[in-house]
């Protein structure tokens, strides 16, 4: 029993959360993170944001990998029209975490995978909606004291020390993490990059 991976598989990021949920998934893949410009377009839709980074992620690796199945993902926090990246400050940390404070926001993470060679390409994007309870200014103090926020989009890890601002989760929680896992998985099946096994 097993998971057959039948085309060398490329992830365009360096995020250990998204590492760490594709082994958690059982597959085997390489690193090459891709260098690109993040900044949201004007009128941009959360969702077509975060499809736009992902695809241009996976074509930025996949340009020099044609023969390789690269998976880009890009995730924000979207609160109030705004879109809440990575914090650049603490100060900019402590202005999001309170936003957030008691208040309902959404997640919203895009996915892209690129096989130049076959003309592959698929672009989703998932949303999860997540409620945080009331969270007191020297709770927020101590967090961003912490180096968990400052890669996170929205300055919070959902598996992380933050997991105790969070009182709900409708939706994908790993996508919330990073990589919304079993639409990934789904794809990954459809288009026959990997295959599951059973003995019997």
């Amino acid at each position: 029993m097993g998971i057959a991976i039948n085309q060398r598989i490329i992830l365009a990021s360096a995020s250990p959360r998204r590492i760490d949920m594709l082994k958690l998934a059982g597959l085997s893949f390489d690193v090459i993170p891709a260098n690109i410009d993040e900044s949201a377009l004007p009128r941009e839709e959360p969702s077509q944001h975060v499809r736009r980074l992902a695809a241009e992620k996976s074509f930025c690796v996949a340009a020099e990998n044609p023969d390789c199945l690269v998976i880009g993902a890009d995730t924000i926090v979207f609160i109030d029209g705004e879109i809440l990246g990575k914090p650049v400050s603490r100060e900019d940390a402590r202005k999001m975490v309170a936003k957030l404070s008691g208040r309902a926001h959404e997640v919203y993470t895009g996915f892209c995978m690129v096989h130049i060679a076959s003309g592959t390409k698929i672009a989703e994007a998932v949303r999860t909606t997540v409620i945080f309870r009331e969270i007191t200014p020297d709770e927020i103090s101590w967090y961003i004291d912490t180096p968990e926020p400052y890669d996170k989009a929205g300055a919070y890890a959902a598996q992380g020390m933050s997991a105790s601002f969070v009182k709900e989760i409708r939706g994908s929680c790993t996508n919330v993490i990073g990589l919304p896992l079993a639409e990934v998985i789904e794809n990954l099946k459809k288009i026959g990059a990997i295959a599951f096994s059973a003995d019997g």
